[in-house]
């Protein structure tokens, strides 16, 4: 799913991630990442001399996107990814606490789906809120970072539809779309990402 910005999706694939800052950034675009749940989408920034900021709830999860960065890049690579912790739905204080001003070329980032998965019991995660509490949360935080965009700039976040508990689907790509339409933004395209699994024949000869 892609939007763009005009004058008034836990993603690990480093494929796709690098894909996406190609097709949707420009060169040396700077990146916002409102739920920064993996170091991957940081890494792959730093690898395309992209200036990356990813903001989680979690420290934990912070520490360790560090961690990992460090490994892979090693702490003086430039474009080291900048990570803070901090609330979303409060990002504007949470940017400038952290001395972070200036707008982004993009937005990139892949939401919690809703219940699908519970990250953790603190009240301020919206992935253990009702559904009609998340998405209001989730609309906070898309206002707050397209806030931090560019015009002419693009917002791209990895989404797929959700059931709730009944097995309804709850329209999760719809209401992540209106969020940012609702922001000014334009919908703009959206992308299908298909995995195939490998035949038999395949499977044997991996072996």
């Amino acid at each position: 799913l892609s939007i763009r910005r005009q004058r008034q999706m836990c993603i690990r694939d480093r494929v796709l991630t690098e894909l996406s800052y190609r097709w949707f950034n420009i060169e040396g675009g700077r990146i916002l990442d409102p739920f920064a749940g993996g170091s991957v989408r940081g890494i792959v920034a730093a690898k395309l001399n992209m200036p990356y900021v990813g903001n989680d709830l979690s420290e934990a999860q912070i520490r360790a996107n560090k961690a990992n960065a460090e490994e892979v890049l090693g702490i003086s690579y430039p474009f080291f990814p900048q990570w803070t912790v901090g609330d979303s739905s409060q990002l504007e204080d949470v940017l400038s606490t952290n001395g972070i001003s200036g707008d982004f070329d993009m937005i990139f980032s892949c939401p919690p789906y809703a219940d699908l998965e519970v990250y953790s019991n603190d009240p301020r995660d919206i992935s253990n809120m009702d559904y009609a509490q998340f998405i209001e949360a989730y609309k906070r935080i898309i206002k707050q970072s397209c806030s931090r965009l560019k015009n002419n700039r693009f917002a791209v976040f990895v989404v797929g539809d959700i059931r709730d508990k009944k097995g309804i689907y709850r329209n999760f790509v719809s209401h992540t779309i209106e969020a940012f339409t609702g922001c000014g933004l334009h919908y703009y395209n959206s992308l299908c990402l298909l995995y195939t699994s490998p035949s038999p024949r395949d499977r044997t000869r991996s072996r």
